[in-house]
């Protein structure tokens, strides 16, 4: 029965974990539009990294375009990383069509051998950029229209040194869309709670903001520029080493970037050993612990299914853990998912949960030990 009784002290600490962010999401102000102008403006360089995503670089440049913020306060700075398909000519195209109504750049990387192209990009685009923000997002993003206005209020109203904001996943109407969507809901709340309540340091590279000269205050991305993934956490990381009080979290409906999921499992899971990937990376020990403890109470749950081939108890202890965990995360996911407006796909909650186990298993121990593609790369 240690086995049973092991697996019960993790639940209990998981459930104090998930009890805390669920108090803490709810804490959250919700920043809502304004309708004032802010003055004096700040004005944003905005850094998009690319590569190979002629399909997406377009939709994203229009939605840019369609911002309500003066397009005289801001700049776009698309960095192609080696695309070979027609990305970069399909900026330059834009670029033309749209030059007397918006200022955009392309810059293409230099055939550099690199384990991290991505922060190589953004560190080139934030070289080139010169407004007094930087604004991340991917290219395969949409970004609403009050976007800017929503980090500027905020930049007038609190006067942080880095923002991290909300992230959601387009919808459709597949099996692995409706598991990554409620898999990244909860990774946006625990980031929200997290950021708010300043007990570990977390954000999404798909929507995030920061001083130019702040980044160049903490040597951008020299000290973790040879580790594949990072260029958001670990970047923030250092930046709140140095200003611990003045991390934000943008908690607006207004400032919700939706970004592309991946599309077949295989890519889900290389995505997630990717992001599994920076974990022994962190300098921020707090979130160690809390990765840590996930993974250990995730695998518990393994343990009693294999144990439960053996002796009958492990299996109910198993079906049993299944319910109550879903009991636990319920009321935060339910918090979480009205305000991203997707209440409608938790009805597949419970039943996703042996499969969000899993990969959690695999793609921790993965990330920690393994090799991914990633933009038609193989890294480490």
């Amino acid at each position: 029965m240690w086995l049973i009784s092991i697996t019960g002290f993790l639940f209990l600490a998981y459930s104090v974990l998930i009890l805390f962010y669920t108090r803490s999401w709810k804490q959250i102000p919700t920043q809502v539009r304004a309708d004032i102008d802010p003055v004096p403006s700040p004005t944003f360089s905005i850094i998009i990294p690319a590569r190979n995503e002629e399909q997406h670089i377009i939709r994203l440049l229009e939605s840019v375009k369609n911002q309500t913020y003066p397009a005289a306060h801001f700049e776009v700075i698309v960095v192609d990383d080696h695309s070979d398909d027609s990305t970069a000519a399909l900026v330059e195209t834009f670029i033309t069509e749209n030059q007397k109504q918006l200022s955009v750049r392309l810059i293409s990387l230099k055939n550099d051998a690199l384990n991290s192209y991505k922060k190589k990009a953004i560190e080139t685009g934030i070289a080139a950029s010169k407004k007094e923000w930087i604004v991340c997002t991917d290219a395969d993003c949409i970004v609403p229209a009050q976007w800017l206005q929503s980090f500027a209020e905020r930049i007038k109203n609190t006067g942080p040194v880095f923002i991290a904001a909300p992230v959601a996943f387009l919808e459709e109407n597949t099996l692995v869309n409706i598991f990554q969507d409620l898999d990244f809901l909860t990774l946006q709340g625990i980031t929200a709670a997290s950021v708010y309540k300043n007990v570990h340091t977390m954000c999404n590279g798909a929507n995030l903001a920061y001083p130019r000269k702040v980044f160049y205050e903490v040597d951008g991305f020299r000290g973790i520029d040879t580790i594949a993934s990072g260029d958001d956490m670990l970047l923030m990381h250092k930046i709140w080493k140095r200003y611990p009080q003045k991390i934000q979290y943008l908690k607006s409906q207004e400032a919700i970037v939706r970004t592309e999921a991946a599309p077949n499992w295989k890519a889900f899971i290389n995505q997630r050993i990717r992001w599994a990937s920076k974990a022994t990376s962190y300098d921020d020990k707090r979130i160690f612990v809390v990765l840590f403890l996930v993974y250990l109470f995730n695998f518990s749950f393994l343990v009693l299914l294999i144990a439960g081939f053996f002796n009958r108890i492990y299996l109910y202890a198993f079906i049993a853990g299944w319910i109550l965990k879903t009991i636990v995360e319920l009321p935060f996911i339910t918090s979480v998912a009205s305000f991203f407006n997707k209440q409608q796909r938790l009805i597949f909650f419970f039943f996703f949960q042996p499969l969000h186990i899993a990969y959690t298993i695999l793609a921790g121990f993965l990330g920690s030990f393994g090799k991914y593609e990633w933009k038609g790369r193989r890294v480490k």
